[in-house]
């Protein structure tokens, strides 16, 4: 074990990362890279401090490669994310990892609870529905760690959008073509996230939760932001409900 996996660990243990938890990660690379220091030391530090039985995940959102403007076929082995090359990396190259069946949004996940965050995602007809695993990481009492990247790329915000349905959320529902891990095919209807003419100010979050929901620090020196997600799915679902626009801004 290296030095970087072992700081990894103490920095994510000291920021509020729970052992034995589930922890969904969105990342920047870039932000936490140094000299020497590899994709796999930070998946491996991850790991280190939720130990055992916690359960790692990424997204691995596919949205740019996959979608009506692109192709209408998924294939959950091969068809590549596009949120960043930590995500990436996971997927293609870390054993045991297991990814989620949403054409635009899935996740990624390895550890004790990996099956339960990402085996249903194939039974919502939206990208981000109550079997997504951003929806299971809530259930399950788990967190959600900004590495790096700021708290705006919060994924999980469309999923608390999909309780109330905002005006600006839909577009079309569209058939899609899945590929399995095992190369079988199905066919899955999904609606697509709209977003025309508004800008997502997700960020907002910061000034509704408290410092026990939301805790900052630094891994590796990269300023990191932790969220309980049960907290945000409360105090997110409650904001949208009273303005339905108070995450967004018109452009």
């Amino acid at each position: 074990m290296n030095e970087f996996v072992k700081q990894i660990a103490a920095d994510a243990r000291a920021l509020g990362v729970r052992e034995g938890s589930v922890l969904l990660v969105h990342s920047s690379y870039k932000s936490i890279r140094k000299e020497g220091m590899t994709p796999m030391d930070v998946i491996n530090g991850l790991r280190l401090a939720l130990g055992e039985h916690g359960t790692l995940v990424f997204p691995t959102l596919s949205y740019m490669h996959c979608g009506p403007a692109h192709s209408l076929t998924f294939d959950v082995r091969n068809t590549p994310s596009n949120v960043g090359a930590l995500p990436e990396f996971f997927r293609t190259s870390v054993e045991g990892v297991r990814r989620s069946l949403c054409p635009t949004h899935s996740c990624a996940a390895i550890g004790e609870m990996r099956d339960a965050v990402v085996g249903g995602h194939h039974l919502d007809n939206t990208p981000c529905g109550p079997n997504s695993p951003f929806h299971r990481v809530m259930e399950l009492d788990g967190s959600i760690l900004f590495l790096g990247c700021g708290t705006n790329c919060n994924t999980s915000m469309h999923a608390i959008e999909e309780l109330s349905r905002p005006d600006y959320l839909f577009e079309n529902c569209y058939d899609y073509t899945m590929i399995r891990e095992d190369g079988t095919s199905y066919t899955q209807p999904c609606f697509a996230h709209d977003f025309k003419g508004v800008y997502q100010a997700y960020n907002r979050m910061e000034s509704i939760l408290n410092e026990k929901e939301l805790q900052k620090g630094s891994i590796l020196g990269a300023s990191c932001d932790l969220m309980r997600a049960a907290a945000l799915w409360e105090k997110a679902d409650e904001a949208y409900r009273n303005d339905p626009h108070h995450f967004i801004g018109k452009l």
